[in-house]
């Protein structure tokens, strides 16, 4: 059952933006881990592929609802209302942490860095203020599915890259898009879907533009903005159903490389935007 989280955080001092990379926000999931399974946390850390959790960065009030912040250039200060987006696509993960999210002890310290942050709820329904919250089973991702919509808007909200023969490519294709989403679907869901339900998909809208996302350790370019696919020719209802499993699955998943980082945080529109 995939599973989309926000934790409101206040931190107890300023957090400096060397802080603040998604490196350090994915060793802060780790200690979360680690406080109720040292087993299962070590797993994850060594786990270099199909890791079945998603992150964002910290995220402060931002003048910008299209955008996520993906990286900090200045200092967070103490007592700024933070929340900070998890996304878990296995089953067994969520129930190990589910006390966690259950029975928040506002007085346990968490560390980003060398800052203690306070937890103060965790969000995971959808709610109108924090509207990246929200769950599902994968049986009712893929039944509520529409067999007839022949449009998919995909944001990209953070830098998004794939990995194309040996490098990294900013530009998001059908192929490496929906082969992303597809290859976490069958991973983590007991309904296994083709390759083939990916060769009627065709672009036909696109505004986007290329962002750097830095840490200590990389500088990888990727693409945020907006894209409209649209499912073309005779195709089965099952087959449209499928895409469009997978078009809502992106809320979860995400697409394309680091997402335990912050990057390919991706979610379906409705609606293009005008």
């Amino acid at each position: 059952m995939p599973h989309s989280l926000v934790l409101n955080l206040i931190p107890q001092g300023n957090i400096s933006p060397k802080f603040l990379t998604g490196r350090h926000h994915h060793a802060l999931f780790l200690d979360l881990v680690k406080s109720v399974d040292p087993e299962l946390a070590g797993l994850l850390h060594g786990q270099t592929t199909d890791k079945a959790f998603t992150l964002s960065v910290l995220q402060t009030p931002h003048r910008d609802r299209n955008l996520l912040q993906w990286q900090h250039d200045r200092s967070i200060s103490a007592s700024t209302p933070c929340w900070w987006r998890i996304s878990l696509l296995d089953d067994s993960l969520f129930s190990k942490l589910a006390h966690l999210w259950l029975s928040i002890d506002p007085h346990q310290p968490w560390h980003l860095g060398q800052v203690e942050l306070q937890m103060v709820s965790v969000i995971s329904t959808p709610q109108s203020e924090r509207d990246w919250a929200s769950f599902s089973t994968y049986q009712h991702l893929h039944t509520q599915a529409s067999s007839t919509e022949r449009q998919i808007h995909l944001s990209f909200f953070t830098p998004t890259t794939f990995r194309v023969s040996k490098y990294d490519c900013a530009l998001p294709t059908k192929e490496t898009i929906f082969n992303s989403l597809l290859k976490r679907w069958n991973l983590y869901s007991d309904i296994p879907f083709s390759k083939e339900i990916i060769e009627p998909i065709y672009p036909s809208f696109f505004n986007i533009r290329t962002e750097i996302a830095i840490d200590s350790r990389s500088k990888l370019i990727g693409c945020v903005g907006d894209i409209t696919f649209q499912i073309l020719g005779d195709v089965a209802p099952e087959t449209i159903q499928q895409i469009n499993t997978l078009a809502d699955f992106a809320l979860y998943a995400g697409v394309g490389r680091k997402t335990p980082m912050g990057m390919g945080i991706v979610r379906r529109r409705q609606h293009q935007k005008s």
